[in-house]
This record gives structure tokens, C-alpha cells and sequence, in this order.
């Protein structure tokens, strides 16, 4: 079985807004949709981490080497991605006039710790750390993503980091509760 480890990276939506506490954010103040900025991958007992950004290509040419992978993967394990990572790419895939990649099993992570275990926080970091596995990469925050955004050189060496230090989790995490995946 093939089996993909995936984590995605996204801009986040830009709108115009008067306030900051229970805003209504109608359809015409959005200036920009949020959109994949980079993705990290690798096949499961593989080395090689791929790692793609729109820092220099554009989104079709970015988004399509993990449709290809997408297309081959028996299986794909992500954290959260059954809600967010893989409907995003889906869309950009539609967006970018990309078809569905061959169907697939999603072995979400996120999902599988909140149905076998009770941590008081689900959150891939604090798992990762409470099982001895390691930790995220640490950066500056919201600002790494505007900051690539903006197109800095250095902000997109550390998302290019952080991005790929969450796949090298993620393939942590699912040896390890590997055995109690039911569904798996």
C-alpha cells in the first residue's frame, strides 16, 4: 500500500473590515481569498521530504505535483486534513482546472486522537510533545505567513522549515498510534 504523509500551508482570507469582536464579513469585503501558499510530502518509509511553495512557481505548477501524488497514494495521513488540508487542495485543484486525483483513504490523525484518546489538547504540537516525539518548529507567528506573502527570502526558508518539520511529525505520530488506528 502507498501510503502519503501531507501537511499544507495557507494565505490566509484578506478582507476589509470596521472592527474586531463578532464581525459579519459579507461576500463583497473579501480582497483576496485565501489560497495554498506551500505543501510538504512524503511517501511513508521514504526519506525524501518534497517541498513546493508559489514563492517561485505559479499556483498550476505548484499544486500540480501533489495532484500527481495524490493520484498514486493508496492512502493519505495528514492532522486535520479531512476538514481543511484536502478540501482546500480540492479547491485549488477545481480553481486551477485540475480534476480529482484517483480515489483515495484519509487516515486523518487529528480525528483519530480525539476518538481514542483524551488529551486536554488535540492540537498536533501538544500530542507530538505529551508522547515524547518532538515538537513544531517554533516561528515568529502570523507574521511568517504575511511576511511571505510579501515575497521575503528568509521568511520563506522558515516556512520552508516549519512546513516540512510538520510532515517529519506527522510520520512520528502515526508509527506511533499506528497500532490502536481501527479504522485504519
Amino acid at each position: 500500500m502507498k501510503i502519503l504523509l501531507l501537511d499544507i500551508e495557507t494565505a490566509p482570507n484578506l478582507a476589509y473590515v470596521w472592527g474586531l469582536w463578532k464581525q459579519n464579513i459579507a461576500i463583497n469585503q473579501i480582497e483576496n481569498a485565501g489560497y495554498v501558499l506551500c505543501w510538504a510530502a512524503k511517501w511513508l518509509g521514504e526519506r525524501d521530504i518534497k517541498y513546493v511553495s508559489v514563492q517561485r512557481r505559479t499556483a498550476a505548477s505548484m499544486l500540480s505535483p501533489i495532484h500527481r501524488m495524490l493520484n498514486e497514494a493508496d492512502a493519505v495521513v495528514h492532522y486535520n486534513g479531512s476538514s481543511f488540508d484536502i478540501p482546500t487542495l480540492n479547491k485549488e485543484f477545481l480553481v486551477h482546472g485540475m480534476g480529482p486525483p484517483a480515489p483515495y483513504k484519509q487516515i486523518d490523525l487529528m480525528l483519530a486522537v480525539k476518538d481514542s484518546f483524551r488529551f486536554p489538547s488535540n492540537k498536533l504540537d501538544y500530542v507530538a510533545q505529551a508522547l515524547g516525539l518532538g515538537s513544531k518548529v517554533r516561528h515568529e507567528g502570523h507574521e511568517l505567513w504575511t511576511k511571505c506573502m510579501k515575497g521575503d527570502g528568509e521568511a520563506w526558508a522558515r516556512m520552508e522549515t516549519y512546513n516540512r518539520g510538520d510532515v517529519v511529525l506527522l510520520e512520528k505520530l502515526y508509527a506511533r498510534v499506528l497500532p490502536w488506528l481501527s479504522k485504519h
